[in-house]
Parts: structure tokens; C-alpha cells; sequence
């Protein structure tokens, strides 16, 4: 057992139900990882572009991994709170026996282009960005439920409730059904200066308000874990579950970036970057170039982030293409012996559609500048230095708003972190120092503080992170490299997007 477990006070779990693994972690209230477990998110692609979850796989994959957590400790008894931080725009579909009628459609999934068109046509993106502070997009929860109501009609007319995935598990768990506003807004239907459901816009798209579950702040709780949940989980009925979040707030939460100033580079499977506001911005060019706004697990604060949809999917991708036994330490030892700039090949990290500040569904990535020298060390690191390149392209665009505090501090969380090249290159190539903050498990341990808020564990949110011990660790960016790479970025990376459009949107046609 872990030396943790011999103490006495208080333990707070948080599940984190990711892109790629579903993990259960519970921490003391210093924010220490106390014992862990995790368990794959089986996905299924049955054609391209599309991906789903089962609905009952993924309850069954968070209890497993419950389970395996709470049965490494003497005493599961301790575990006052629990809350779940999830993906944002997957949702399961319930019957009024709150069953599931359809599959949860995968956060990236591509199938609802058409009623993103739709909607242009006939909501328009202006109204979308005026009531939600978002850009319209495929991934959206709203996009999801037209294509549901379209293309399912049988199976829409039985369904009386839309649960985004944290809810969902929450409500396994406790047996009700809510939702915090950092999920909400994510199905852009959400009024989000008003925090309510907007109503006139259901109402123009013929669905119910019913649809949605009541809201809240996160850390809001919800109730006691039921009987039948502690029997398949190991959790005490005493723990108090409470309403968790989006996963990238959740772990921008347990770092501290709540104030504007602060920015957090959420580096995982998708990147985004995350800027706490203290209002939304309402300019509708933010709207055009494709970043999204929301509500922070904060209540009244609000954030906008950049886009970054395929950013440790990429080095997965590459990993996978060049030898999917191949160890990450080789391909970082081999890039780490090619000169800053990869012999002047580029990578756009674009493989499932192109990222802001040019949001555009029908964008694709590329490599450029190959040439036979190129070897797979060369082409490696081009995908390290294009992350890097994409995110700073994404970033410098939001300064110019007033609403955004210019940064003091970056952070950076994620299991992308753990790669200390990518991490020397991003910092060369912000020519910023980066806060590492090596925080176990961040998306967790943020769901664990909002589980401890709804116990009555924290008092609240201030007195909750004061507790906390992060350890941080700093990457100072080489001067030198820093150069280099300004020339690079200016000179070539911030031209490939448009340059690349013209036959990106050629081959999307063609592919149609």
C-alpha cells in the first residue's frame, strides 16, 4: 500500500474518462496520488471519419478502474468525495428508463459536417457565436443531436435526456442527473453570459429544453454513492459524488490557472490552450477564426482556447507508421541528433482538420521540404517542431483582443510533457520559459477538488489549492535555437496553411 494509505484524514477520487484511457486516481488532500488504476476507452471506427463509444462500456471501464484503485487501499472507507472530469463533446443518449438508445458519438467524430451546413444556412454562425461564445463546428454536442435526430429517428424519439460522458458517470454513481456549466457550453446551446439553456434556439430547432439536465456549478453535489454503485466500484456509500467537468478545465484547475494572465497548455492526445477571461470576448472575429469560449470550473469566470486536435495523436501516428514497437526513446533519441529547423522539412499537424486560427474541417496535415536526406529522426523531430510551430500560430492571434491579459506564466500539463525534447523545442520556439507543472494525473486531481468542494472537505476553492504541493519544473528557452526558430516560423510555417488550402480543399472534394 502506498505510505498514504497508513494515514488517517481524508481521501477525494477523481476519474478522468479520456480519449484513450479511462483512469481513477485518489489523492490525499495535499493533492498527492495516493493509488491509481486506468483502463482503455474502447473506441470503434466503423468507417472513416466516424467513431463511437458504448454508452455501458464506458460505465463499465470507470467502475473497473474504481475497483482497481479502491481495492489497493486498507481503507476505501477514507474516500469522503469523488467527481469525474470527461471529454467534452461526447454525450449518451437516455430513455425515460434512462437507458441508452444510441452509441456516444466520439468527441472528434466527423459524420455531422452536413448540420454544421445546416445550420449556417439557416441559424448562422453569428447567432451560434452570440448565444454560446463558440464557433460552429462538427464536434460540437448540438451538431451531434441534429445528425441523432436526422439520421436515428427512431431511436431520437425514445430519447428523453442528453448526458455529456461526466454526467453520465456521475449519475451511474449517485443517481442524478445534472450538469455543470463547463460541459454545458459545449453543446453550444448554452446562453453563456446568461449560464441557461437558450431557449428561443431550441425551440427554432424543434427540440426540447427537457433534453438537457438541470445545471450547476462544478463541485456542486449531487448526492451520496448509491448501494448498487459501491458494490461495483469498492467506493463507501458515505463518499459524497459532486458535478465534475470539462477535462481540460478540470486540469487547468488543479494547476491554479483561474486568473487572466495565466495560460496552461494542455498537452495530451488534442492540445489546447487554455486563457482564463473575466468576460467573454464579443468580437465575432474570434468566432471566424475558430476559437471557442466557455465557463471555467470557476464560477462566474469564463476562458477561450486555441484548437490543437491532433497534437500527441500525431506523434502517435507517426510512432505507429514508422514501427508500432518502436520505444518513444529511440525516435527522441534519434531527433535529438538532427539540427534545430529538420534539414528544412516541415510537419503541419493537421490530421483530422485544421486548428485556429484557421479552423477548417476540410484542412489536412502535411509533410514538407522532404528530400533524401530525410531520415526518420529528421522527420520526428519536423513533428516535434511542427506542434510547437502550430501552437504558437494559434496563440499570437489572441493578444490582439483586449479581453486577454497578456501571459505571465505558461504552464504546461499532459503526458506530452514527459517528452523533454518537445518540451526544449516549444520553449525555443515561444521564446518563453515553460512551467512544467508536473502535477500527478492534473485532469484527476482536479476532478478530485471538485469532489472534495461538494463533501464540504475545502471550504472552497482558494483554501482547496492552498493545500496543494505542485512540483514544477522549468524549461528556459536556448537563445540561440530560440533565433532559429523565429526565422522559421515567420518565414515558412506561418505561410503552409494558406498556401496548402487551396489543394486541401481540392482533395476534400475529391474524397467526397
Amino acid at each position: 500500500m502506498s505510505p498514504a494509505d497508513n494515514q488517517t484524514g481524508p481521501l477525494l477520487a477523481g476519474i478522468d474518462v479520456g480519449t484513450t484511457n479511462i483512469k481513477a486516481v485518489i489523492f490525499d488532500l495535499a493533492g498527492q496520488p495516493v493509488v491509481q488504476a486506468s483502463v482503455p476507452t474502447p473506441t470503434y471506427y466503423p468507417q472513416p471519419g466516424w467513431a463511437y463509444y458504448q454508452p455501458e462500456e464506458l460505465w463499465q471501464g470507470a467502475a473497473a478502474a474504481l475497483r482497481q484503485a479502491t481495492g489497493q487501499l486498507d481503507h476505501p472507507g477514507r474516500i469522503a468525495g469523488i467527481a469525474i472530469a470527461s471529454m467534452a463533446e461526447t454525450a449518451i443518449p437516455l430513455d425515460a428508463h434512462n437507458q441508452p438508445t444510441y452509441q456516444a458519438i466520439a468527441w472528434f467524430d466527423r459524420r455531422t459536417q452536413p448540420q454544421v451546413e445546416w445550420l449556417e444556412q439557416n441559424i448562422g454562425p453569428e447567432r451560434i457565436f452570440e448565444i454560446s461564445g463558440m464557433p460552429l463546428q462538427p464536434i460540437f454536442g448540438l451538431c451531434k443531436l441534429l445528425w441523432f435526430k436526422e439520421n436515428e429517428p427512431a431511436a431520437f424519439s425514445r430519447t428523453v435526456r442528453w448526458l455529456n460522458v461526466a454526467d453520465y458517470i456521475a449519475y451511474r454513481l449517485s443517481g442524478v442527473q445534472a450538469t455543470d456549466y463547463s460541459l454545458a457550453c459545449r453543446v453550444i446551446a448554452l446562453n453563456l453570459r446568461r449560464r441557461e439553456w437558450d431557449i428561443p434556439l431550441l425551440q427554432d430547432l424543434a427540440l426540447s429544453p427537457s433534453l438537457f439536465a438541470p445545471l450547476c456549478d462544478s463541485g456542486t453535489r449531487l448526492g451520496p454513492v448509491t448501494p448498487e454503485a459501491a458494490a461495483v466500484t469498492g467506493l463507501p456509500v458515505s463518499a459524497q459524488v459532486a458535478a465534475g467537468g470539462h477535462d481540460h478545465i478540470c486540469g487547468a484547475l488543479a494547476i491554479g490557472v483561474i486568473q487572466p494572465g495565466d495560460i496552461m497548455d494542455s498537452m495530451g492526445t488534442s492540445e489546447p490552450v487554455f486563457i482564463p477571461l473575466n468576460q467573454p470576448i464579443s468580437d465575432p472575429l474570434v468566432c471566424r477564426q475558430g476559437y471557442a469560449q466557455g465557463a471555467h470550473a470557476v464560477p462566474g469566470r469564463y476562458y477561450i482556447t486555441t484548437s490543437g486536435f491532433t497534437s500527441g495523436a500525431s506523434v502517435e501516428w507517426f510512432r505507429d507508421m514508422v514501427g508500432r514497437n518502436l520505444d518513444y526513446a529511440t525516435l527522441i533519441r534519434e531527433a535529438e541528433a538532427v539540427a534545430p529547423g529538420s534539414l528544412g522539412v516541415y510537419f503541419m499537424p493537421h490530421l483530422r482538420l485544421a486548428n485556429t486560427p484557421h479552423y477548417d474541417p476540410k484542412g489536412r496535415g502535411a509533410f514538407i521540404g522532404l528530400s533524401a536526406d530525410a531520415s526518420r529522426g529528421v522527420l520526428f523531430r519536423a513533428v516535434l517542431e511542427g506542434l510547437a510551430y502550430d501552437c504558437r500560430y494559434a496563440l499570437e492571434p489572441l493578444f490582439a483582443y483586449p479581453e486577454v491579459v497578456p501571459p505571465r506564466y505558461i504552464y504546461a500539463i499532459g503526458g506530452s510533457t514527459r517528452n523533454h525534447l518537445l518540451m526544449r523545442i516549444k520553449a525555443a520556439v515561444f521564446n518563453r520559459p515553460i512551467t512544467v507543472a508536473t502535477v500527478a494525473e492534473a485532469t484527476s486531481l482536479g476532478a478530485a477538488i471538485l469532489g472534495g468542494l461538494g463533501a464540504g472537505v475545502y471550504a472552497d476553492l482558494p483554501s482547496a489549492l492552498q493545500q496543494l504541493r505542485p512540483n514544477h519544473t522549468l524549461v528556459e528557452p536556448n537563445p540561440a535555437e530560440a533565433a532559429l526558430y523565429d526565422n522559421y516560423f515567420r518565414r515558412v510555417y506561418q505561410q503552409l496553411y494558406l498556401t496548402l488550402k487551396p489543394l486541401h480543399h481540392t482533395i476534400y472534394q475529391l474524397q467526397a
